[in-house]
């Protein structure tokens, strides 16, 4: 089981969290705008790297927010753990910090 440090509750174990997907992804500005392609490419393409991996989780069982965390996703270990309107660190693809 994963340990997950919530910025605001401290350290939890990941029943407490759920996960939300990819962090750092934009929502287009005129979404009407897009065509079918461009639309599908937003809502279901995203990077699936082997190392670090910027993703956002939600303290469901907590405090109810939502966060970022850099986690590799070869062994799980977090990296790191910020808040959304945080800077996120920056990693190499092989999960080092740089």
């Amino acid at each position: 089981m994963l340990l997950i440090k919530c910025p605001w509750c401290g350290e939890r174990p990941e029943t407490e969290f759920h996960y939300g997907g990819e962090a750092h992804i934009v929502r287009p500005e005129k979404p009407e705008k897009l065509s079918d392609a461009e639309w599908a490419e937003f809502l279901f393409m995203r990077t699936n790297v082997k190392g670090a991996f910027a993703e956002r989780w939600n303290h469901s069982a907590g405090c109810r927010r939502w966060f970022n965390v850099v986690r590799h996703t070869v062994s799980h270990e977090i990296l790191a753990v910020y808040k959304t309107e945080e800077t996120p660190p920056l990693f190499s693809t092989e999960g080092e910090e740089e």
